[in-house]
């Protein structure tokens, strides 16, 4: 795989394939050991970079890294000179002073991640970046998603809620029709991106739809990012057309929720507490899966012990051409 993951796009089906294979086979079952720590990234070094609240994913990305034996940093942004007015940039350059080998950013601009690649030797991996992307959310729900059904190609799944502000919902997009599934996206005509058709999913401004799908995506109202605009007419309107309940469930399809959930605006409390919904599996794919990915995007980037020493030689016989006797 890459150095860095930034998109969903920057894995192929294949990189998909193998690291959830490495979190089904490696990882996904070390949570009912004892002794749930691994030494696979002993002596690694991790720094969790989260300028936004988290919970799922800062959670387990640092339990990830723990499990692994890696040394796990984290620097949120309140307790950090971000709080003293430091730029990006600036703590970059701080961080990567100490050499670490995987740096897992969340950010409120899109682009973030791809930022800050560029001033550090570490990998860099997205936990989401504004209104842009959040590849691993989609690692995962692709994991859970096989884990009920096996294989995804032909699957319907929609998306229902929030998608103009949704990172969850771009990458989904993205990463569910690589593996081969078919998206609808239902919301209001103001929560959905403009010409997002060309992307190739349905869109719907109907429940109705969800009759046709096997699996239902729901999406949280991202309040926080509309910046006081009006995308609807009032909550409750929005809350009497949209909120997702059982009696819109039928036998056999799944619900899935990124989190945190808001009971009531979304999804009604039944549906929250019943066995249809999978956001509990999503959270357990959660450490599974990027358990996986910190591993393998040391492992894949690891430059052969042969081809280093040569490297070394190289390096030592320049300089011992240009020593300058006096």
């Amino acid at each position: 795989m890459n150095r860095h993951l930034l998109s969903i796009n920057d894995l192929s089906r294949a990189d998909i394939d193998s690291v959830l294979a490495t979190a089904r086979k490696d990882f996904l079952e070390l949570s009912q050991r004892d002794i749930k720590k691994v030494p696979t990234l002993r002596g690694r070094t991790i720094i969790d970079l989260f300028y936004e609240k988290s919970t799922r994913t800062s959670t387990s990305f640092e339990l990830a890294g723990k499990r692994l034996s890696a040394d796990v940093i984290n620097v949120k942004s309140g307790y950090s000179a971000a709080g003293k007015g430091e730029s990006l940039k600036d703590t970059v350059l701080t961080l990567n002073a100490y050499r670490p080998d995987i740096i897992v950013i969340r950010h409120p601009h899109v682009g973030a991640a791809a930022f800050i690649s560029r001033f550090t030797r570490a990998h860099v991996i997205s936990a989401g970046d504004g209104k842009g992307e959040h590849p691993t959310q989609c690692l995962l729900d692709i994991f859970s998603l096989t884990q009920a059904y096996g294989s995804l190609d032909g699957l319907k799944v929609a998306i229902v809620g929030d998608i103009l502000h949704s990172r969850v919902a771009r990458s989904n997009l993205l990463g569910f029709q690589k593996m081969g599934m078919e998206v609808t996206l239902i919301a209001p005509p103001a929560l959905l991106p403009r010409g997002v058709e060309a992307l190739g999913a349905d869109v719907s401004h109907s429940l109705a739809d969800l009759a046709n799908v096997d699996v239902i995506y729901l999406l949280r109202l991202q309040k926080e990012r509309h910046q006081g605009a009006n995308f609807m007419p009032s909550l409750r309107e929005y809350i009497d057309r949209y909120c997702v309940g059982r009696r819109h469930v039928r036998p056999g399809q799944r619900v899935l929720h990124p989190g945190p959930i808001n009971r009531g605006v979304e999804i009604e409390s039944g549906l929250a507490d019943s066995e249809e919904n999978m956001i509990l599996e999503q959270v357990e794919a959660g450490l599974a899966v990027r358990m996986a990915l910190l591993y393998r995007i040391i492992v894949d980037n690891a430059v052969p012990a042969a081809t280093s020493e040569l490297k070394d030689e190289k390096s030592q016989a320049a300089n011992e051409r240009f020593t300058f006797h006096v």
